[in-house]
């Protein structure tokens, strides 16, 4: 038994020096690990695998393996991972087509919690695998408790209206006009089955505004916010529903301002928060106005976007500019901007009360001046509108501040985790913005790459060697600054590339030139001395401070024009989901773990590179607007459209996603018109505004779609003003647009896909011919059409085959829900998209 003993312990000796050389090799704060109880029965299974061949090299890795989650337990990195598993179930709420009832859901959080608390000491897969489970219920219930908390409505169809509310914000825009959001409390002329509660209305008018808080009425267009551009891009509809507004327009000539309307159908606690509202509003647009009228221009109007987040008088041409040097992140209200403005305030106020001789010996200034910092951010972010990444910013330089109190370290992905949870707890949608992603995506990978290179190997011996060279402190300091600000913005640059790439498919070139050159300027000029004006403006002593934060603001716009000139914007277009989901996932691992499990970060992330290298996106064949006014054949890089100057709005969003180069506007034939009688007799000219329209000759309409089709270039429309538009793609289609509905019959007849704008109560064309009317895409919204191929039997003429995809799918969700209303029946139908 003893020899059997002997021959059980032999392995042993190179299994624990085995266990010597991982334990040297792992981090070197490995000592703080609490040590494991032995499991005797593991040891026994060690030493048969131990025995068998091969058996040493997986027994490594095995302990490795178990050694890094051991310490990443340690560290309480555990944490890090509840905000990404909330966060992941928040994002599968909002994409499924149709999700479970919270009746479901309230069961399964129960059974999860359940299991876990049973299983809650007896460590292992099981236990791991179900707090994962509940984590990701949890914040699927809490997408969809948000979703029925705010219950916005969302107009229906575009109406002209009468309408009255009350002003609770307004905004100027670069061309003077004014921007209202108005709670929306009565509409006439014709009177709204439906109305939404809140709406935004653009004014063209520059005449002394509607003071906020004051009533407006006037004669609007209403209409539902616009949905996605292209299938799987940005849906506005689904922004608007969770910022409560309901519809957008604009003003017919000059809005009236008449004293405050009531019966908002609003009372009690939500009377205080509006009115709490409408206070801060005013602050905001105060000290938007007080910094624009001094500053003066783009850089003033950047300035006041700066500190209130209004970046709607920002001129377009500067806007674009900052986008392609990689500085439109300035304009947001993020961690750059709270950061500089309370490190200012705390190093300015701790400076200031050190000066007041034996204050710092009976107080501690660092509190005092910590404390006063964090007064100002929260004021700051009181008159910042609250998006998402200042209020990230705020929450976690709160908790950094806050550490001070307590004498404990403030920098660390714990903050981050804290603040992201406290986000997903309120306003879970977040998560499926680039505002949210691109903030905590940044702000992880500065976090971490600080610490990393606070542990750095070598770095207890750097004092010594400053000691030594005392002389060369200032330029040491100078080099470590620069260090610093092209490492932070390498970093960030890398972290929020894949969103950048995802959400507004391009990429700045030269970003971090821009940074390089611009940040130094921001950190010495910008922020410091705009929060020194902000302090000095109840005294009215900012406007020197003003002007110096102005000229840094007109030194960063001609670097960023100066950069944009270089013309080194990518367009990337749309990226594979799978990709993207690929490349974010494992950023995220490789900046939460600090092990070298970080490494499975790094290989999943050039997993995902590997499909955007190897799979590519499918070019559609022909695209449609969602409110069937636009429509273009694509070709390779090129788009031939039915719009000589197609609208900046969708087109721009076309080109990115599908990296198109040029665009083609359609030929004209006016000669081609067609007149009926009475127009012809009366000699007016045909209006699309007309109640009633005399029949058109059938016969002349076919006779001239005809010639359309036949004389339009391959790929190219051939259009009549105002009445038709008519081309053959490449795979053979015969496409023609309709701006009047008297053609729609002869269209259906001649052609394979018909287009237009007009609301119709038919779906289908009795030819056979494809129909997409504004009835049908307002249930489909924007259409994309794939040929399948070439000709087949059953098209002798060499027609390809059609694959259709729709940018909506999700009838049945609230944010969409408004496309299936009937306000004739005032009832909803989500039935089939096309029949």
């Amino acid at each position: 038994m003893a020899q059997g003993q002997e021959q059980d312990l032999a392995p042993r000796a190179p299994f624990d020096s085995m266990l010597t050389h991982a334990r040297t090799r792992s981090s070197q704060r490995a000592d703080v690990i609490p040590q494991q109880p032995q499991n005797r029965a593991w040891h026994g299974s060690l030493a048969h695998l131990i025995a068998a061949k091969g058996g040493i090299r997986p027994l490594y890795r095995h302990v490795q393996f178990k050694r890094a989650v051991a310490e990443e337990l340690a560290f309480g990195h555990a944490f890090l991972f509840v905000p990404v598993f909330v966060g992941s179930g928040a994002l599968v709420w909002f994409w499924l087509p149709q999700t479970p009832g919270p009746l479901k859901l309230a069961l399964l959080m129960c059974v999860f919690g359940m299991a876990f608390f049973a299983l809650r000491h007896r460590p292992g897969f099981w236990r791991t695998g179900i707090l994962i489970a509940a984590l990701v219920t949890t914040g699927m219930a809490l997408a969809a408790w948000e979703t029925a908390r705010l219950g916005t409505v969302v107009l229906d169809t575009p109406v002209t209206t009468w309408v009255r509310g009350t002003v609770t914000a307004r905004e100027t825009t670069d061309r003077g006009y004014w921007r209202y959001t108005v709670a929306l409390a009565k509409t006439s002329d014709p009177q709204l089955g439906r109305p939404p509660l809140r709406i935004t209305l653009l004014s063209r008018s520059r005449e002394t505004p509607v003071n906020i808080g004051g009533g407006i009425e006037g004669r609007a267009r209403l209409s539902p916010p616009s949905g996605a551009a292209l299938p799987g891009l940005n849906d506005f509809a689904f922004d608007s529903y969770f910022r409560g507004i309901g519809a957008v327009g604009y003003f017919y000539g000059k809005p009236r301002s008449v004293p405050g309307s009531e019966g908002t159908g609003i009372s009690g606690i939500a009377t205080w928060r509006a009115g709490i509202g409408e206070t801060i509003a005013r602050w905001r647009e105060a000290v938007g106005a007080r910094i624009r009228g001094t500053i003066g221009g783009d850089a003033g109007a950047i300035a006041a976007a700066l500190v209130t987040a209004e970046e709607r008088a920002i001129g377009r041409p500067t806007i674009e500019a900052l986008r392609e040097a990689g500085l439109a992140h300035v304009l947001a209200i993020s961690g750059l901007n709270m950061v500089l403005a309370a490190g200012t305030f705390l190093i300015g106020a701790r400076t200031l009360l050190s000066l007041v001789p034996g204050l710092a010996h009976r107080f501690a200034i660092k509190k005092l001046a910590a404390g006063g910092a964090l007064i100002m951010v929260f004021a700051y972010i009181l008159i910042s509108g609250g998006a998402v990444s200042a209020v990230r910013s705020w929450i976690m330089i709160s908790i950094m501040l806050i550490a001070v109190f307590f004498d404990r370290p403030s920098i660390s992905l714990r903050n981050v985790a804290l603040s992201a949870l406290i986000i997903l707890a309120v306003t879970p949608s977040a998560i499926t913005g680039p505002g949210f992603q691109m903030s905590f995506a940044a702000t992880v990978a500065l976090v971490a790459g600080y610490a990393f290179w606070r542990e750095r190997p070598g770095r207890e011996s750097l004092p010594a060697t400053r000691a030594a060279n005392r002389w060369t402190g200032p330029l040491k300091a100078a080099g470590g600054f620069f260090a610093g600000l092209l490492l932070s913005s390498l970093i960030g640059g890398l972290s929020t590339m894949i969103y950048s790439a995802g959400h507004f498919h391009r990429l700045a070139a030269y970003g971090l030139v821009g940074n390089l050159l611009a940040m130094p300027i921001i950190s010495i000029f910008v922020m410091p001395f705009g929060l020194l004006a902000m302090l000095l403006m109840p005294f009215g002593l900012d406007r020197y401070p003003l002007l110096v934060m102005g000229q840094g603001l007109d030194w960063m716009i001609s670097i960023a024009q100066m950069v944009a000139s270089w013309g080194g914007e990518v367009t990337t277009g749309r990226i594979p989901q799978q990709a993207f989901l690929l490349i974010a996932a494992g950023g995220a691992l490789a900046c939460l773990f600090r092990t070298w499990l970080a490494i499975s970060g790094l290989m999943i992330v050039a997993a995902g590179l590997v499909v955007v290298s190897l799979s590519g996106m499918e070019q559609p064949d022909m695209v449609i607007a969602e409110d069937g006014r636009l429509v273009a054949m694509i070709r390779q890089a090129q788009a031939s459209s039915n719009r000589t100057k197609p609208p900046d709005f969708v087109f721009s969003q076309w080109q990115r996603a599908l990296r198109l180069e040029d665009h083609r506007g359609p030929q004209q034939k006016p000669e081609l018109a067609i007149v009926d009688a009475a127009e012809a007799a009366s000699g007016e000219e045909p209006t699309e505004t007309r109640a009633t329209k005399p029949p058109i000759d059938r016969d002349a309409a076919r006779n001239v779609i005809r010639t359309l089709l036949a004389n339009a270039a391959p790929g190219r429309f051939l259009c009549v003003a105002k009445q038709w538009c008519a081309g053959t793609a490449a795979q053979g289609w015969r496409i023609v647009t309709v701006d009047d509905a008297r053609f729609i019959g002869v269209a259906c007849d001649e052609a394979d896909i018909v287009v237009t704008p007009a609301m119709l109560r038919f779906r289908t064309c009795r030819s056979g011919a494809l129909l997409f009317s504004g009835q049908s895409l307002r249930r489909t919204g924007a259409v994309e059409i794939y040929g399948t191929g070439a000709g087949t039997a059953d098209k002798a003429d060499g027609r390809a085959a059609m694959r259709v995809v729709f940018a909506q799918a999700q009838l049945q969700r609230p944010w969409a829900q408004h496309r299936t209303y009937d306000w004739r029946s005032g009832q909803f139908d989500a039935g089939e998209l096309v029949e």
